[in-house]
Order: structure tokens, then sequence, then C-alpha cells
């Protein structure tokens, strides 16, 4: 069935519901031009002037046609396999289900519902009449991953084993001259192949693991790795040449580790990946860490804090100087909330400069300087030559040695704001880190003005989740009266969240702002139980406070709850008042 709005040009829909300005339309069609045969909606998104929704949303309004959520959708094996993988591919379209009134009428999800020939294609493919409904680019394409994806990958997989005429040294040579066109080789293929499909299922990682006789390939999801393919150990070779050609690594060492980096555009999004490739027994073992470039510039909102936490946030964040920490380990989180904090106060009044390493994501306004141990910019060496830049926000990506803590706290205490990162269980426990690394504890407490502990739970899958009866021991866990009814969640696993019974995760934070009963306890050299109960005492509610009232809330389970609290082994069930729980309706 085709819409009476075929006529229109997407440009003018556009243009009519405010969603883009004539410039950027004008902008849109020279990017056009210099880049033939894109379409207009992936040039406009290209320049960052809309999303993917928002294309949606203006098509649905103009031309009235629903807009369908694939999130988690079923489709039958019948209609998946009307048409082939790669048509579907090729005109970003998917067929979902025959119209209940007609069964003659197939309804299609389309990315860009006025492409008549792709109505047309699938018309004559499946001989059936077209009614078209309107997703986005990335929804279509992840559920094309869920049905096609390894196939493909495999298909890909196999043509390489069969051809091995163009040896990767030529593969690579001709790519660094530009002298053909190497996207279609299956090597080339294979590998995208893999990214795209793990980025569409929010990976953070990306392992391949060489074993005497295969390639495993895992995906890091929602902080768990979970196996996703198998290639023959043949391939080894070929899968990490082309990650080193993609990332800037010597394709010719395969002795001594290497580390590089690259960027992808999936679903007109682009990623910022980190590469490590270890040689291991039986070939390199390659560690790809996947990151939305977008994905660091959030709101404090987006954070996933309770509306206590994020207010004392916000107080920490208004002190003109001092020392603000964030401590947790890898992959809890800290760089983003580094990230959010700096885009906070970045304004054109300040000038903010940052030491990292690596940069992970680029701040317009903000002078971001990268580590170069080979040339002796260590964090401590490129935080003295800050001082001197007149800065008044500095972020020191970690505190990794007594000499980096020193000037921060000297920094902090010359009227700077400094803010970073510190690898410790709680917040109370960074205190007597930073004094263990040699900062004296007059200094540290005048310096500092909040600490925060985070980790990252995950959150339970809506859809499939289970609720029962907790047992004794659990309310025990949760320092709740044994005699209390208490309903708990648990994971179940269906086809929205893989399985697994998980969808996404949320972070869990423990905020100390250092209040002045604080700093006399800091400058005495107090204890790290002594600092936590004094932080209690004033409202601050620790990781496993935290953890339970996700807990109680339905959110996550009490084993999640445990691996992310298990280790504050002085903290005692009576440290947890139940009126700092809040009540809570199940």
């Amino acid at each position: 069935m085709r819409s009476g709005g075929q006529k229109l040009r997407l440009g003018d829909i556009l243009l009519n519901h405010e969603v883009i300005t004539e410039a950027q339309l004008s902008a849109a069609f020279d990017f056009q031009k210099k880049n033939k045969g894109m379409r207009l909606g992936d040039c406009l998104i290209e320049c960052g002037f809309i999303t993917g929704d928002d294309i949606a949303m203006a098509l649905h309004l103009q031309l009235n046609i629903p807009i369908i959520d694939l999130h988690g959708i079923k489709i039958s094996t019948e209609i998946i396999g009307l048409v082939n993988g790669s048509v579907l591919r090729k005109h970003s379209v998917l067929p979902i289900e025959f119209d209940s009134a007609n069964p003659n009428v197939l309804i299609l999800a389309m990315a860009d519902p006025l492409d008549m020939v792709a109505q047309d294609d699938i018309a004559i493919i499946t001989n059936y009449a077209i009614e078209p409904r309107i997703a986005t680019y990335g929804a279509i394409n992840s559920v094309l991953d869920r049905f096609f994806g390894t196939s493909e990958a495999m298909s890909a997989a196999e043509q390489y084993s069969k051809e091995r005429e163009m040896q990767l040294a030529q593969l690579a040579a001709m790519e660094a001259q530009g002298e053909a066109d190497v996207s279609n080789a299956p090597i080339v293929q294979l590998v995208r192949s893999i990214i795209e499909q793990a980025v569409r299922l929010r990976t953070s990682d990306i392992h391949f693991d060489a074993h005497e006789k295969q390639i495993r390939v895992r995906f890091r999801i929602d902080g768990v790795l979970v196996e996703k393919m198998m290639y023959d150990i043949a391939l080894i070779s070929a899968i990490t040449t082309r990650i080193k050609i993609l990332s800037g690594m010597d394709i010719s060492e395969k002795r001594k580790p290497q580390d590089g980096r690259m960027s992808i555009i999936v679903d007109k999004q682009e990623y910022d990946i980190r590469v490590s490739i270890l040689p291991s027994t039986y070939g390199e073992k390659v560690v790809m860490r996947l990151a939305l470039r977008t994905s660091f510039a959030r709101k404090k909102s987006e954070l996933g804090m309770k509306d206590y936490e994020l207010e004392r946030f916000n107080q920490i964040l208004a002190n003109p100087h001092g020392i603000i920490l964030v401590t947790g380990p890898t992959g809890s989180g800290k760089s983003t909330t580094l990230y959010t904090a700096i885009s906070e106060l970045n304004t054109e009044q300040v000038n903010i400069i940052t030491v990292e390493d690596p940069v992970e994501a680029n701040i317009a306004g903000v002078n971001q300087v990268q580590v170069n141990p080979k040339a002796n910019m260590t964090f401590a060496s490129a935080l003295r030559s800050i001082l001197r830049q007149d800065p008044d926000i500095i972020m020191v990506g970690e505190i990794r040695d007594s000499e980096t803590a020193g000037i921060a706290v000297q920094a902090s205490n010359t009227g700077h704001l400094v803010v970073s990162t510190l690898h410790t269980n709680s917040a109370a426990a960074t205190i007597t880190r930073l004094i263990d690394m040699g900062v004296e504890s007059f200094l540290l407490a005048d310096a500092l003005v909040g600490i925060m502990a985070q980790r990252l739970v995950r959150r339970l899958c809506k859809e499939c989740r289970v609720n029962r009866p907790a047992e004794e021991h659990e309310k025990i866990s949760l320092n709740v009266p044994i005699s209390q009814e208490l309903e708990i969640y648990d994971a179940a696993g269906c086809h929205l969240c893989g399985d697994s019974g998980y969808y996404g995760r949320i972070g869990v934070y423990e905020i100390m702002a250092i209040s002045p009963k604080l700093k006399v306890a800091i400058s005495k050299m107090a204890t790290t139980e002594e600092i936590r109960d004094i932080g209690i005492s004033e409202g601050m509610n620790t990781l496993r406070m935290s953890a339970i009232k996700h807990v109680l809330e339905g959110t996550t389970t009490i084993a999640e709850m445990l691996k992310i609290s298990f280790e504050n082994t002085g903290e005692t069930q009576s440290a947890v008042p139940l009126q700092l729980l809040g009540k809570v309706s199940l």
C-alpha cells in the first residue's frame, strides 16, 4: 500500500516539522554531493543534525504511517524466510507479519517508507502487497543481525578459507596505497560483521581467543562475557592482521604486545575502538573495547542516580576548588562520570585541562592532553606543566603514584578544582589509600571536597523477571526482619534480553561529601571504618545500602548486589539503618 505522501521529499518533510533548518538542509545537500550515492537522511545523521528517531517521527507525522517498535520483536521463520537477508540489508527493510485483516498483505518495517523501489522489489519477490511501517536503520539492522548475522559471518569465513590467493600482506599494501577497493574481501567483511553485531548487542568488549584448533569470539554484554562464534584457527592470522591494519599497528610484529585504536561507523553512529593485542600460545589474543563517541556526553540525570544522590553530587561539583575523586574497579563507569562532570563544568569562563591515558572522548572547549611515557609525558610531569597554563579545572585520568597524588593536592590547595579517579573499594578506603601513598593527612583534609565510589549492576529484564518470597538468609543480607514478608525478583530469560534475564546496567553509588567533622577525622588519620561510620551518620549510603535499595525495588538481584559489595567485609548488617532504605512497594 503506497502512501499519498510519496511525492514529498524527505527534506521538505523535515523542514515542515521544524526538525532541521534550511541551513542544515543546505549543508546536508553539500555533503551528499561529496558522497555520491548517499541518501539525504544518512547525510543529515552523518552531519550530526538529527537522529534516526527524529526522521522516523517526522515521517510518521507527515505520512500517517505507524512507527513500529522492533525491540525484542518476534518474527516467524516463515515470514523472515520470504526474502534473502542480503536483499533486506540492501533496502533496510524487515518483513514483520501478514496483515490480520488481509493475509495477502505483508507488513514491512522500513527505514525509508518513501522508497518505492524497495517496496516494489519486496512485492515482486514475495508476491504480496506491501503495507509499510516506520523503523530506524539501527533497529532494523539489529533484528537482521539476530537472524542472519552469524550465518553472514560464517559465510565470509568460509569464503576466505577458499580464497587464499589474495595474501594479507598484499591486502595491507593495496589498502595503504589506495590501489584497490578491498571492502569486499571476505576477511574484511568478516571483521566488520563481527564488530557490527557486537555494537548492536550493546557489547563493551570483543575478545578473540586463540586456542589449539579454534578461535573463540566472545562479547562482554552488561559486564558478562558471552561466547558468540567459533572459527577455524587457520583464520587467526588473517583476523589479527586485518585488525592491526585498521588500528594502525605493525602487521609484521607478532612477538610483542601492541595497542592501537580505530573508529568505525555502525548504523550512522561513530564508535571509538581501543585495541589491545597480546601474543599467546596459539596466536595473538585480541581485545577490542567499544565506545560510542557520544556516550560520554551525558547529563548528570542520565547517570542513574537517585534524587538524593544527584543533589549530593551537585553540591560537591559546586565547590570552586578542591579535589573530587571517583573510585571503583575497571569498567565501573568512572570515565563516564568524570566526563559528565567535566561537561557540566565546561563554560567559556573557565579553562579546563585534562591529562588522560588514553583520551577516551573529545570534549569541545576542553584542552585534553595524552599521556606518553616514551616522551616522558607522565601524569605527574603533565600535571606540573598544566599548572603553568592558568587552569581553573584540572582532570587527571588516574592517580597512580604518590608524586601525582602530591601534585594534585597542591594544585587543589592553590585554588584549582581537581577531578580524578582512584582504584579503591570504597569512598572511606580512598582516604587511607592516599595517606598510605604519602600525602600528608592535614593537606588531604584541606583539599578533599568529595569522594564517590561506584559500581555497575545488571538491570533485570522487566519482561521476564519473576518474583518470589525472599528466603531467611536473603532477608538477613537485605537487613530486613525475618518475620517481615518480602518479595524479591530473579532473572529468568526471554528473547528480549537474549535469554540472560538482564538488560542493561545501572549505577550504584556511595557519595561522601567531606564535612568539617570528616576533615578533623582525616587530619587525625582515622581508620577506614571510623571514616565510614562518620559518613553514614551524616547521611551517606554505602555501596551495599544503595544496592539493597535496587534489590527491594526489583531493579536487580541479590546475586548482583553481592558481586559489588561482598568485599566490604567491615560493613556489618547493623551498619545499614532500615530508615535509610525507604519504603518500597513491589
